[in-house]
């Protein structure tokens, strides 16, 4: 196994992150995405390729300006192309480390939509690797259940409400599907 193989080498990355509510997000959403997982009946290496997929997925945020991110209230069309870039911007970052697991893909896909309307390169279904669909599911979760900046959270009985309501749509409706048992099961954010 090479260093950056275990979660002590993605470490590092996570300290890139500028403050301790994305890092907050990072954890949880990485957390999330391998109890899905878990779920779905992945293997524990993939679990844990998906905890530090999930740690490492918004790295690409530090190419925004701060200013922007914190924004407390809407985006204007040219701040969200800007902040679209993040998935790019983290893949170069995360291509850098040598994984075991598609890592830098996964980051680079996880605002990509099951029906093409993600991006950052519009593809759709299976072109979406899994752990990428898996993120996408965490992270939509993670971010509607919690603060941010421009809105306060929308609960977790929105984000679930959303994630049942797109799946097969937006989202993988296996990996959905999972994530809503995870919750039925009494799952929280941590």
């Amino acid at each position: 196994m090479k260093p950056s193989d275990d979660i002590g080498g993605a470490m590092p990355m996570m300290g890139i992150l500028r403050d301790s509510f994305s890092r907050e997000h990072a954890q949880r959403v990485g957390n999330l995405a391998a109890a899905i997982a878990a779920e779905m009946r992945l293997g524990s290496c993939t679990q844990e390729g998906l905890r530090i997929m999930g740690r490492v997925h918004d790295l690409g945020t530090i190419a925004i300006p701060a200013e922007i991110l914190n924004k407390p209230k809407g985006l204007t069309q040219a701040e969200y192309a800007l902040v679209r870039t993040h998935s790019e911007a983290g893949y170069d970052i995360v291509g850098a480390a040598a994984f075991q697991w598609p890592v830098a893909t996964a980051v680079l896909q996880h605002h990509e939509r099951m029906d093409g309307s993600g991006y950052p390169k519009g593809i759709k279904g299976r072109e979406i690797i899994i752990e990428a669909r898996i993120l996408a599911v965490a992270d939509v979760v993670e971010a509607m259940a919690s603060h941010r900046p421009h809105r306060p959270p929308l609960g977790i009985k929105a984000a679930l409400d959303e994630i049942d309501k797109n799946a097969g749509v937006l989202y993988d409706s296996v990996v959905g599907q999972a994530c809503l048992r995870l919750f039925k099961k009494g799952y929280k954010l941590h």
